[in-house]
């Protein structure tokens, strides 16, 4: 067996990082097309979801500090 020179590593780690992406995207795409899910997604309200999410980021550094 030959070695791995270090050019053809990094190729194959760049091509599957794409390949991971691109799974990632479409996999996004096949859950956004279900009729069910975009209402759910359209009744949710981006600032809700930030003013609930503070006390638990604040809770979770205060705890990391210790």
């Amino acid at each position: 067996m030959r070695a791995v020179e270090n050019g053809e590593a990094a190729d194959r780690e760049t091509m599957l990082l794409f390949g991971g992406v691109a799974l990632a995207i479409f996999g996004a795409g096949l859950i956004l097309a279900n009729r069910n899910v975009r209402q759910l997604l359209g009744q949710i309200r981006p600032v809700e979801l930030i003013q609930n999410a503070v006390p638990d980021v604040a809770r979770y550094l205060k705890l990391r500090a210790m």
